[in-house]
């Protein structure tokens, strides 16, 4: 796992075993969802030390890290997704969890 994609899991993780999201199975689904953080970050930074353009023998292109920042994010949602990490999904979570103790509240529950 990479620097960044280790410092990602070591600040969700506490949250999500708090709120008993995760368990040990799920770790290579947040280890991608954790890899994917870290090329999104550094691609983003790259565009933002190097521009969004860049000058080639076809003319003015797009920066190769744009696309590669696009798809990361792609893939960064849709991972995020699976834990609640995004703000639809954590209202969701939040909306069918607390009422009780039911399994069917949270999706993680039960299985493993």
């Amino acid at each position: 796992m990479s620097e960044e994609a280790r410092a990602e899991w070591d600040r969700v993780l506490p949250e999500l075993s708090r709120l008993d999201l995760v368990k040990e199975s799920d770790r290579a689904a947040l280890a991608a969802y954790c890899e994917a953080w870290a090329v999104f970050r550094s691609a983003t930074e790259t565009v933002q030390r190097e521009g969004l353009t860049i000058e080639a023998k076809q003319g003015t292109l797009a920066h190769p890290a744009v696309a590669i920042a696009r798809n990361a994010g792609r893939e960064l949602r849709s991972w995020a997704s699976h834990f609640g990490l995004t703000p639809s999904t954590e209202q969701a979570l939040a909306r069918s969890g607390g009422d009780d103790d039911d399994d069917e509240a949270n999706p993680y529950a039960g299985s493993g």
